[in-house]
């Protein structure tokens, strides 16, 4: 996948999700911040699938500690 298209599904992913917090990663971006875990990361599962963005999610227990989650380029 080119660069480009990469760029494209996150800059979607940013505009329809509207996270409050995020930073960009050299794989994606991490969303901070959540207060409601489950919630997020489901609606972000449903825009990813909606827009048939190729962009996978990423958790760990870690991660929930601090409200957050990493939505990542879809390695192939």
């Amino acid at each position: 996948m080119s660069d480009n298209k990469r760029v494209t599904d996150i800059q979607k992913f940013i505009e329809k999700f509207e996270p409050s917090k995020f930073k960009m990663l050299s794989r994606g971006i991490e969303v901070r911040g959540i207060k409601d875990l489950n919630r997020s990361i489901s609606f972000a599962k449903e825009v990813i699938e909606k827009l048939k963005l190729k962009l996978v999610i990423s958790h760990s227990a870690e991660m929930a500690m601090y409200g957050s989650f990493e939505v990542n380029y879809l390695q192939h």
